[in-house]
């Protein structure tokens, strides 16, 4: 009888833990469609007003100092024969066999 009791209980305590639903499963059923309308995707990765423009002038900044790799790869990307080499071998190889005699070595 004592180990039908415990028993009992032990199932009662496995229920409880597994069909509880916590405050993250429910979030879960909030939206019908894991997609959001353009409204509040556009308010959601909008920066506040004082730091815009700080950021339009650290995007100039990187667009003028652009590192060595960088150009590289703008540079085979405008020859369509090292592209397509660039596709299979990487544009660090691309690069040196079609353009790599040019640094005059």
């Amino acid at each position: 009888m004592r180990s039908l009791i415990i028993l009992a209980l032990l199932a009662v305590l496995m229920m409880a833990a597994f069909c509880y639903e916590s405050h993250e499963s429910i979030e879960s059923h909030e939206f019908t469609s894991p997609f959001i309308n353009r409204r509040h995707a556009n308010i959601f990765m909008r920066t506040p007003p004082e730091n815009r423009r700080n950021q339009v002038v650290q995007e100039r900044i990187r667009e003028r100092n652009k590192t060595p790799q960088e150009q590289q790869r703008e540079i085979c990307e405008d020859y369509n024969p090292c592209e397509r080499y660039a596709m299979r071998y990487g544009y660090a190889s691309a690069y040196r066999r079609f353009f790599g005699h040019r640094r005059g070595k």
